[in-house]
This record gives C-alpha cells, structure tokens and sequence, in this order.
C-alpha cells in the first residue's frame, strides 16, 4: 500500500509518500503566502524521490484543518482531484491530531494553532491520539480549564503564546498518524469540505 499524505493548514507544508509503515520521502518546509505556486512542485518531487510514479499512488491522506483558511483550501482541492481522478480513497485527519502525534513526556497533549485575538483552534489528545476534549475554536483561557486535571499535560504548537503550561516543538510522528486510520473508510472525494471550525472573516462580516 503506497499513500500520499498532504498537510497544508499550518506554519509547515507536509507532504510524504509512505509505503507499509515506511516513509519513502517526506518534504517539511515553512508554509508561506506562495503555498499555491509551490505546492504541485512539492508533490512531484516526493513522488520523483520515492522512487514511483502518481498512478502507484493506492490512499490518500489529507489534513483537512482547521487552521489557515488558504492552506486548508489549496490542499483539499488538490487531494480530492488526486482522488477522485485516482479512484482512490481519501481519509481526512484533523490537523491537530497530527500535531498530537508529536513524542512528550506526560499524560495528555494540548495541539493548538494560533486563531487571533486570544483565540486558538486547540484539543486535548492522549498518547494514542484519541481526542479527550473535541477540536474547537476556543479562547485560550477556556481552553486550559477544560484540560484533565489528572495527568501531566504539555501544549504542542507552532506559534507562541501565553500559558505557564509547557510549550514544546511539533515534532510530526507521520506513521504514528498513518497507523490509526490506516482501516478509516475512505469519503467520496466531492463530500469533503474543509473543516475551518468557524466561518471565514468574510462570512463573518
């Protein structure tokens, strides 16, 4: 089985090709305003790298946010077109799961991306990347209240912010991510949406 895992929503473009629990080639750079000039370069390369060609490609797996509005867009699209032309499946992962992935020392961990004005899109997850308290756009106030009492809990994010909780590096652990929906049924490509967990400013305003 050979997947293609395309994560654009954050500080960090992801994109890999991983084959039975080993990752082929992996690209990991800093996402930027040019994201949609870059991104198809990126793909042909991990696919170059790897050693095989698009149509060997079997899953796809794609981070369907939340985070950055553009990012979670440019790489949705990109994953349902691959799919669907592939007839393929497509599995969505939550991008704070895939911070959740990261190695630390403690009960629970706290993935958060920065949303603005003392707001982040933050949760809680355990060692085996099970959700303890839902993905949500949240003040980060009422955030840390809903953390478990019971168990050390460390905060993984990208951008800093105000917590006396410890803050620690995202360190993406892809075949721990791949491993738990690795058995997920795929959705049909034109049913998934980008998962912004709260309307855009232009649909706020």
């Amino acid at each position: 089985m050979t997947s293609l895992f395309i994560d654009t929503s954050s500080k960090k473009i992801i994109v890999a090709i991983i084959k039975n629990q080993e990752i082929l080639s992996s690209i990991i750079e800093d996402n930027d305003t040019t994201l949609s000039e870059r991104i198809f370069p990126l793909l042909i390369k991990v696919v170059n790298d790897a050693d095989i060609v698009i149509k060997d490609i079997d899953k796809i797996y794609i981070v369907n946010g939340p985070g950055s509005f553009t990012g979670v867009r440019v790489g949705v699209t990109i994953a349902k077109t691959m799919a669907w032309s592939l007839n393929i499946p497509l599995i969505p992962i939550s991008s704070l799961e895939v911070l959740a992935s990261t190695k630390y020392d403690g009960k629970y961990l706290v993935p958060y991306i920065d949303a603005r004005r003392g707001y982040v899109y933050g949760g809680v997850y355990d060692n085996d990347l099970n959700s303890v308290v839902s993905d949500q756009h949240i003040k980060l106030s009422d955030l840390i209240t809903k953390i478990p009492k019971r168990g050390k809990a460390n905060f993984v994010g990208y951008e800093p912010i105000e917590t006396t909780i410890e803050i620690i590096e995202p360190q993406v652990d892809l075949i721990k991510v791949i491993n738990k929906h690795q058995n997920d049924e795929g959705v049909n490509p034109h049913s998934l949406v980008p998962n912004y967990l709260k309307l855009t400013e232009a649909e706020e305003k």
